[in-house]
C-alpha cells in the first residue's frame, strides 16, 4: 500500500527524495516538534534524539531502538523544507521556524 511510506528530502543533496516508513517518520516528527522550540541557537543532534525518546510510540521504538537514524531522516527532512534551520555553532544546533 502507497500509503505506509512518505517521500523526505534531504537538505544536503538537493532534489533527492527517499521513501521511509510514514508511521515512524510521523511519530518521530511530533515528538521532535513537541521538544523543540523557535530559541535560537537551539538544540544539538544529541538532545534532539535524547528529548523525543520518551516522546515515541514504545511499538514503533521499543527501547529508543533506531531513534538516531530516524531523528536524523526528520531533521534533514524538516530542514530541506524550511520547519526548521540550522545554526552556525559548533555543535551544530537546530531550532524551528
Amino acid at each position: 500500500m502507497a500509503d505506509d511510506k512518505i517521500e523526505v528530502e534531504n537538505v544536503n543533496v538537493p532534489g533527492q527524495v527517499t521513501r521511509v516508513d510514514r508511521a515512524k517518520y510521523e511519530d518521530m516528527k511530533q515528538a521532535m516538534l513537541k521538544i523543540m522550540s523557535s530559541d535560537k541557537p537551539g538544540m544539538t543532534a544529541k538532545e534532539i534524539k535524547e528529548g523525543a525518546i520518551p516522546h515515541l510510540s514504545p511499538d514503533l521504538f521499543p527501547e529508543g531502538k533506531t531513534s538516531g537514524w530516524w531523528a536524523k531522516s526528520v531533521q534533514l527532512d524538516l530542514e530541506a523544507k524550511g520547519a526548521l534551520a540550522r545554526s552556525d555553532t559548533k555543535p551544530l544546533r537546530w531550532y524551528k521556524t
